[in-house]
């Protein structure tokens, strides 16, 4: 029997294994869920790749105070190529219950998808992960194999981030690939070859001493939260692209195209409302900086009095594309908001966190064997995608391990609906990846470069 007919037969099994592992509720939040989920998650994990010859699985605390599992299973040549496997166990929290067509922590098959938090992001990677290795069974590979499961991705608190620099050579590859991404579209295989980074603000505007009638003072006393609004009104134009002062909104995107009404539906866009900016879909998700206002702080419309409000603030999220340093982001945001305060109004600008862009090589020999491997699990050619997310862990990897081929590639498609409710993944995806990683560890690096893929 064929690889591809040994997954096939396995899956019905991994799906029970999946549901077992999303009934597990791994939010890496105290305030939330109880840490003793995070260990469960973290247990189940090692069980699993302890009897897949990973023998030495164990737990290693991170300084953020999470865990990651570690683990290693040398091939019988130590001198070939290391390959580092990574993924995630903690999920992001079901936020509303009511919005979920199924209980979020049961995973239920609807349409042929599986539905469940953290089915695809990123427990259906390890579930991807465990297939590849078990259909290879006691094969000798050409490879000798690294593992690291964290436990805070979601809550990026840089656990692992921190770990890495700290125990560089525990973690130490030829290849790392860092499950945690996903395809275009279902069946549409591909690499996530660039990662936006990040800057969150906090802008704090404060005019007043306190609060003041609306008629006694309104038409003189300067208004916080109006001075607020014009200021965020000129983080975009009237097309909505960001336009922060410094920064190139001008950029293309030359890899995988985003079909704007392919987007549409994903986004679940309604009829009639204009997707923003002057670039293709592509662009402004993967080429541009994109400035998003998460939250303000103001009188709710409910128990709002006519009163003049003082001090108003908002959180924003800038997304910039590899290319601009994130110094340089942070700073024309920043001077952006100053500049942009009207009357006068004291404004504080506080920078919550940032995270580095990403762009990961291509043209090495693992990039050219898993596009190989790739095209041969999929019936079709695998392509480069952006992402707008951050995984600042691959910066970490990048700086410490800077001869390391970095491949990024998942089961997150964009019907997955990762951290929102309804995240589901498809199983045809969990299969052809399981595919993908098993052809790619018989065949690394066996590879050579003359390849048909889209380095070549």
């Amino acid at each position: 029997m064929d690889l591809r007919s040994r997954i096939a037969e396995l899956l019905p099994a991994a799906k029970d294994e999946l549901a077992e592992f999303v009934a597990i509720r791994s939010v890496a939040d105290p305030r939330q869920f109880p840490p003793e989920e995070c260990t469960r998650a973290a247990q189940w994990v090692i069980d699993k790749f302890t009897a897949l010859g990973f023998a030495d699985a164990h737990l290693e605390p991170t300084p953020d105070g999470s865990s990651a599992v570690v683990a290693s299973r040398p091939g019988p040549d130590p001198k070939a190529p290391t390959v580092l496997l990574y993924a995630h166990y903690d999920v992001q929290p079901p936020l509303d219950d009511s919005a979920w067509r199924t209980p979020p922590f049961t995973l239920t098959e609807v349409d042929g998808r599986w539905y469940g938090r953290g089915a695809a992001d990123c427990k259906g990677n390890i579930l991807a992960h465990l297939l590849a290795l078990r259909v290879l069974g006691d094969e000798a590979l050409p490879v000798n194999l690294k593992l690291v499961v964290e436990g805070s991705e979601e809550q990026g608190t840089g656990g692992l981030e921190a770990f890495v620099e700290q125990h560089s050579e525990l973690l130490r590859a030829d290849t790392i690939l860092v499950c945690d991404t996903g395809n275009a579209a279902v069946g549409h295989p591909a690499a996530t070859v660039t990662l936006r980074g990040l800057v969150n603000v906090v802008v704090t505007v404060e005019t007043m001493a306190s609060e003041l009638h609306s008629g006694m003072f309104g038409g003189a006393a300067p208004d916080a939260l109006a001075a607020l609004v014009t200021m965020l009104a000129t983080l975009r134009d009237s097309r909505g692209n960001t336009t922060i002062a410094g920064l190139d909104n001008t950029e293309t995107w030359t890899g995988e195209p985003y079909p704007a009404e392919q987007f549409r539906a994903d986004a679940g866009v309604f009829d009639g409302v204009e997707l923003l900016g002057d670039g293709a879909v592509a662009d402004m998700l993967w080429a541009r900086p994109a400035i998003t206002i998460l939250g303000i702080d103001c009188p709710s419309v409910v128990g709002s009095t006519a009163a003049i409000v003082h001090r108003a603030a908002a959180r924003l999220n800038l997304r910039i594309p590899p290319g601009i340093a994130i110094a340089d982001a942070e700073s024309a945001l920043t001077d952006h908001l100053h500049a942009a305060a009207p009357w006068g109004a004291r404004v504080t600008v506080e920078t919550e966190g940032t995270g580095s862009p990403f762009e990961a090589p291509t043209g090495g020999p693992a990039y050219h064997a898993l596009a190989d491997a790739m095209r041969e699990a999929y019936g079709r050619p695998m392509t480069t995608l952006g992402q707008g997310g951050s995984i600042p862990l691959c910066t970490v990897f990048a700086d410490t391990y800077p001869d390391a081929e970095i491949v990024l590639l998942g089961v997150e498609e964009p019907l997955a609906l990762i951290h929102a409710p309804n995240e589901s993944v498809h199983p045809s995806e969990i299969q052809a990846l399981a595919l993908s990683l098993a052809l790619f560890l018989q065949r690394y690096p066996a590879s050579g470069t003359d390849s048909d893929s889209p380095a070549a």
